[in-house]
This record gives C-alpha cells, sequence and structure tokens, in this order.
C-alpha cells in the first residue's frame, strides 16, 4: 500500500524491534516520521549496523522511548552510547543475519530505503545489502522508501514488491561520505601501525580516518593481501601499484576476499578452483 511516511510508521507499536537500513540507504523520512511519534512510544527497540544522517531517536530526551541497540556505534548515536542510553550490540558483521533469521532478535517493523520496481515488481536494497536482507526477509511489517536515488545492484539483494507492506514514495539523494585531509596526529598513528605490518601480510581492515591513515603509509609495502568484511577506497591506490596483489596469501591467493556478506573480487590471475 503506497501512503505517507506518517501514516505508514503508525503500525510502531510500544515495545517494538525496530531495524533501520544501513549506511547510506538509510530512509531518512521514515526515521523523522518514527521520531515524530515519541510522545505516542515506549521502549521501541532500534537495531541497526551504521545508519547516515540524523538520528533523532537517539536524542536524551526521546529515551523513554527508543532504546538505541547498535551493532556499530557511530557518529550520530555515540553521544546515546556513551551516556549508557542506549546498549551497544558487539559482534562480527557476518554473525549479525542469524540473530535476525533465528529469532533471537526478532525485527517487527524493518525501515528500508528501494528503487523503484523494475517491470516484473523487483526493488533493490541497492548500496547497503549487508545485514539488512536478513532484517527484511525476517520482518513481520517491511515499510519501503520508494527513491529513484537507490541504484539497482546485482547479486541477492531484491525484494518484489509484494512483500513489502507500505511503500512511500519519496525522491532524495543517498549520503555521500566525503574524504578528508589526514591529520597529523592521524598520519602518526597511521604510520605506526604500518611499521608493524610485514610485507606479504593479509590485513583486515575497518572505515575511516584510522584505516584510511595506515594505508596512507603502506605505499613501500609488496604483496600484501585482503581479507576482511569492510574496507575503505584507501586500498585503491595500492591495488593499482601493485602493493597489494594477493600474491603471499595462504588461502584463495590473488583474491581480495570479503567475507562472508560480500563477494571476492580477484587482483590478480584468477586461481584455478
Amino acid at each position: 500500500m503506497t501512503t505517507s511516511a506518517d501514516e505508514a510508521v503508525k503500525i510502531i507499536r510500544s515495545n517494538d524491534h525496530v531495524f533501520i537500513h544501513s549506511a547510506a540507504a538509510t530512509p531518512a523520512i521514515l526515521v523523522d516520521a518514527m521520531s515524530k511519534r515519541h510522545s505516542e512510544l515506549k521502549n521501541v527497540s532500534i537495531y541497526a549496523m551504521h545508519t547516515e544522517g540524523a538520528a533523532p531517536y537517539a536524542q536524551s530526551d526521546m529515551q523513554a522511548s527508543f532504546i538505541v541497540k547498535p551493532f556499530f556505534v557511530g557518529q550520530n548515536i555515540r553521544e546515546n552510547i556513551q551516556n549508557n542510553r542506549g546498549s551497544y550490540i558487539p559482534i562480527f558483521l557476518s554473525e549479525a543475519p542469524l540473530l535476525f533469521r533465528k529469532g533471537i532478535i526478532p525485527i517487527d517493523v524493518a525501515l528500508i530505503s528501494v528503487s523503484p520496481p523494475d517491470q516484473h515488481g523487483f526493488c533493490s536494497l541497492g548500496t547497503s545489502v549487508d545485514i539488512s536482507l536478513a532484517a527484511v526477509q525476517s520482518a513481520k511489517v517491511v515499510i519501503a522508501q520508494i527513491n529513484k536515488h537507490v541504484p539497482r545492484t546485482h547479486g541477492d539483494g531484491f525484494i518484489h514488491i509484494s512483500k513489502i507492506h507500505y511503500t512511500v514514495e519519496h525522491d532524495c539523494e543517498l549520503p555521500q561520505m566525503k574524504d578528508h585531509a589526514i591529520s597529523h596526529e592521524e598520519h602518526l598513528i597511521g604510520q605506526n601501525c604500518a611499521n608493524l605490518i610485514e610485507n606479504g601480510a593479509t590485513l583486515q581492515m575497518g572505515i575511516g580516518s584510522i584505516p584510511n591513515a595506515v594505508l596512507n603509509c603502506l605505499t613501500h609495502h609488496q604483496n600484501l593481501g585482503i581479507h576482511t568484511e569492510m574496507f575503505s577506497d584507501g586500498i585503491l591506490p595500492l591495488i593499482e601499484k601493485g602493493v597489494i596483489n594477493g600474491s603471499k596469501k595462504a588461502i584463495r591467493p590473488n583474491v581480495i576476499d570479503l567475507p562472508p556478506l560480500h563477494r571476492a573480487a580477484y587482483v590478480g590471475e584468477e586461481p584455478a578452483p
């Protein structure tokens, strides 16, 4: 059913468990509409990996209405967690989908962003499939912001329009992460970390300023490999220069591994099956 954001989020009840789509796919109009209902709601658990944009539900004046239970603590909810109003869940990204699929964390409502449906009625989860696909497939109710700016991405990241209970049509640009200059302190940290990395090592990394600072200091290393759940743009110059080639990896050489929610990418000769 196509409706307004304010009408769609009325399905959310006190004590519900709500999932919010990740990163650049955060459905801002649905988040705002839900947050505006804070005076009507109590004890709504909010689950998310990382969301971009404002998180009004994490403000101190809404703590009786919303309990933030993130799998990753980003800037928009850091104050909430630091002041013990929320409850951080320390878990590997790869393990989170099982919490939804097994009902350990039951999802009552999933708030997501999707591309417009194609001629067969399939919408794409776009920039964030990650743990969001499992949340969507496990949720009792799915509310989707249909946004023409959400890209159609290949792979197992589609949801049929018939599986969406409420759709809200609202086009808006997706948030973008802009690079910023690495500070002197960040550079020193990166330099110290890079000195600990041996040639031929396999890297696991996060995202943000510090991982980028480390990567910037690896330009003179050789034969590095990647086996990580996520990475930042800082690996791209190292791949182009041949610093990252995966040739010394003990498992799946010549491959950048992004297990288990993502596919692998070849950086050298494709290994024999």
